[in-house]
């Protein structure tokens, strides 16, 4: 027989060996995804998330984002719940904010011991065709949720333990790669029952009574962490900052601003976002404003770890349901982009994702001297699809990253995505299975943000087409760079276009998905190069030459950016000493004093002929803020 202990019973040792199997389950769940899906998407590129939950839906992973469980009480309450259930649903506006754009399929098990419920169980992934009006479910012109693919509110997929045949059969003949989809959905639901089954295991071991225990305490130990190390190295007071989307897809192209005002004092955060931009009639919204913003508030508090002791002991701290303690939101009035009225458009909602963690990283900037990452943009979704008719259908597509951030520790990552563990497709896996051939993959030189601490490069790809195509771009940030903090620059924007056999290039904005591409055209994109960070004057001349003769920057950029004089000789480059010195204190002379936060010379240029334009009693939150130094880190 087990011997159960009781909650009293609970020991340091006990709670960290509970803690590391919860984490340890995380890891096991991910994997069956990956080892059983069928998509390209889920199972190549890793575009899936996945975490545990207690009884009461509160999250006890933080290793990575995820969506919540409030649907599943909102739409069956407690006393529906049962084993052998499995909620499903991927509708934005009915996910408690959990659920961003129809793509993403979440999958929902409850975890029993006996009768008595004692956690959840969660998988989303984002699928690779989900219906509507193009193929991957993601139309840049898209005008209403619908137009994007099918709509599933909160059901029981499986109820008792028995599928529900219709709805299954329904949602798969909705897509156009119906066994990619029932594959996927099928793997999903299995890896789920592994993870229910991980935590059931640990109610026998150690009793559900002590099970609990550790929940409640590996929760309030999350808040209590970023409590003792984070916040006093912020200070207390008001910030604010903004950042834009630079077009809807829809209306002509203008900047839609996220604004955010943050105060902190010594036991909260409070993230005010009254003042952004209304809704748009594309789809670049992101419903967030249920249930106290609790799915936004987890995905922001990551931002905080950047301000841990190092960077091992940031990857230590977790992100659950803790961090509510710590992290208040304020919502605007429904109508605007995070409040979006029912029925906007979703399917980009990625680049407001990336642009409130921006906004929240600039305002601990401002509070912390600087001593935050500078911005990055490491996600966006290119890809070529074609076919005459639904056999013949292919829709190659990739989830490609960019330049991570410069950081006052170390230079940012080279072509990272936000997704953990995600990647690019094969050039083999690539060639194999569509009509491409893959002509390069290469890191754009230049593209990171001059800094102390550089920022990450982004992609240089280029796939020549075998016969005639569509080419589809969802990507922001294809006029205004990453931005630059504490001195550092703005990063490269991302570029998209088609050379084709005559030699003449076409280019295109970030969002497109109705221009034919045809046969032997080469298609280009490079992706975002991320800012950078502290005076690039103050960067270690050894590794500016060092990033010259890896050729991840031009002898252009070493003179003009860093200041570094140099001379090839055979295939070596030398710094002269003596020049450096005397070019830098030319450059610092005629610069001046360095911006906290530097955006770039195209935001400069909108700034300048008026496309930038702020609401009634707000400021610009640019002005007046200057880098205090490269030292600080």
């Amino acid at each position: 027989m087990t011997k159960h202990h009781n909650r009293s019973e609970l020991g340091p040792i006990e709670l960290e060996v509970i803690h590391g199997t919860i984490r340890a389950a995380e890891l096991e769940i991910e994997a069956a995804v990956e080892r059983t899906a069928r998509s390209p998407m889920i199972r190549d590129q890793h575009d899936y998330r996945v975490a545990l939950f207690d009884a009461t839906g509160r999250k006890l992973t933080g290793r990575s984002y995820s969506a919540i469980v409030e649907p599943v009480f909102e739409y069956f309450g407690k006393d529906d719940i049962h084993p052998g259930d499995v909620f499903f649903w991927n509708d934005p506006y009915n996910s408690c904010g959990g659920i961003g754009h129809v793509p993403d399929l979440c999958t929902t098990v409850p975890i029993f011991h006996g009768e008595r419920l004692i956690g959840f169980s969660q998988v989303f992934g984002h699928h690779d065709d989900i219906g509507g009006s193009v193929p991957g479910s993601l139309p840049v012109h898209a005008t209403d949720s619908w137009m994007e693919g099918v709509l599933i509110p909160p059901i029981k997929l499986y109820e008792g333990g028995v599928l529900n045949e219709a709805a299954f059969k329904i949602i798969v003949r909705n897509s156009r790669l119906s066994d990619h989809l029932a594959g996927d959905l099928d793997a999903e639901i299995g890896a789920a029952k592994l993870g229910s089954r991980r935590i059931v295991a640990l109610a026998e071991r150690y009793g559900v009574e002590t099970l609990e225990s550790a929940f409640d305490q590996i929760i309030a130990n999350t808040a209590e962490i970023f409590r003792r190390e984070i916040f006093p190295k912020i200070k207390d007071g008001t910030y604010h900052y903004e950042d834009y989307i630079e077009a809807d897809g829809v209306d002509e192209p203008r900047l839609h601003a996220l604004r955010l005002t943050m105060t902190k004092t010594p036991e909260k955060i409070i993230l005010d976002f009254n003042g952004t931009d209304p809704e748009a009639k594309g789809p670049i919204n992101w419903s967030l404003d249920e249930v106290e913003g609790r799915y936004f508030r987890k995905w922001l508090a990551p931002v905080l770890r950047s301000l841990a002791s190092s960077p091992e002991r940031a990857a230590e701290i977790d992100s659950n349901e803790g961090v509510l303690d710590v992290i208040e939101i304020k919502f605007p009035e429904k109508g605007t982009l995070i409040t979006p009225t029912f029925s906007k458009p979703t399917g980009m909602r990625f680049f407001l994702m990336l642009r409130s963690l921006g906004i929240f990283a600039a305002c601990l900037s401002k509070a912390t001297g600087g001593k935050m990452p500078a911005d990055h943009e490491t996600i966006r979704i290119w890809g070529l699809t074609g076919g005459g008719t639904q056999e013949e259908f292919y829709l190659f597509r990739e989830v490609l990253g960019g330049g991570g951030p410069g950081r006052p520790w170390a230079d940012g990552s080279d072509v990272v995505h936000i997704v953990p563990n995600s990647r690019n497709l094969p050039a083999e896996f690539s060639e194999t299975r569509y009509p491409i051939m893959v002509e390069q993959l290469a890191l754009k030189r230049d593209s990171g943000g001059a800094g102390y601490r550089r920022g990450g490069l982004g992609y240089d790809k280029r796939i020549r087409t075998l016969e005639e195509c569509r080419l589809i771009s969802n990507a922001d940030r294809s006029i205004l760079g990453c931005y630059g903090v504490n001195g550092g620059r703005a990063g490269m924007s991302y570029q998209v276009s088609v050379l084709d056999e005559s030699g003449a290039e076409s280019v295109y904005p970030g969002m497109c998905d109705t221009v034919v591409v045809p046969p032997n055209a080469s298609v280009r994109v490079v992706t975002t190069g991320g800012g950078g960070w502290g005076d690039p004057l103050d960067r270690e001349i050894d590794l500016v030459v060092y990033d010259l003769q890896c050729g991840l920057i031009t002898e252009q950029a070493a003179r003009e950016d860093y200041g570094v004089v140099v001379s090839l000789e055979g295939r070596k480059w030398t710094a002269d000493l003596e020049k450096t010195e005397e070019n830098r204190a030319a450059l610092r002379e005629r610069r001046g004093a360095l911006p906290m936060f530097d955006r770039g010379g195209a935001f400069e240029s909108m700034k300048n002929s008026g496309k930038v334009n702020y609401p009634s009693g707000w400021t610009d939150p640019d002005l007046d803020w200057e880098a205090v130094g490269s030292d600080i880190g």
